[in-house]
């Protein structure tokens, strides 16, 4: 099946494996916040067991260092793409509101980004994320 929208979240490929999987899970969840329609119907199994909803469409993790992420994120930015960040700073909070707090106290040129999600019309995406390498 074919999607006309990506949804793309991009990592720095130096953080330890659980910053990674953390930080992934929020920008997914700040996709699945912003467009409730990028979700799909409940399963349920054979023994009818109900699970939750989740994304219709497939999310590709990519990977790169700083540079390239801050780039990237520029791109996205320039291009008016909807967007989610994760920042260094976000580490060493506890809750949403410092998680916030730590994002307003920088400027975009400035995020010490370890992570960003964009989603949008695919080539728009495919446009931003040039350059960028598919997580192994």
């Amino acid at each position: 099946m074919r999607f006309d929208t990506k949804i793309g979240i991009v990592v720095r490929g130096d953080l330890a494996a659980w910053q990674r999987l953390n930080v992934t899970a929020f920008l997914a969840s700040a996709v699945a916040g912003r467009f409730p329609d990028v979700i799909g119907e409940p399963y349920e199994d054979a023994s009818g067991n109900a699970y939750l909803a989740m994304f219709r469409q497939p999310v590709l993790v990519y990977e790169g260092d700083a540079e390239a992420i801050k780039r990237s994120h520029a791109r996205a930015l320039g291009r008016g793409m909807d967007t989610a960040v994760y920042i260094e700073d976000m580490f060493k909070t506890g809750h949403d509101e410092a998680n916030r707090e730590t994002v307003r106290a920088v400027t975009a040129e400035e995020m010490p980004l370890v992570g960003f999600s964009v989603h949008g019309p695919k080539n728009g995406v495919d446009k931003v994320l040039k350059g960028l390498r598919l997580h192994p």
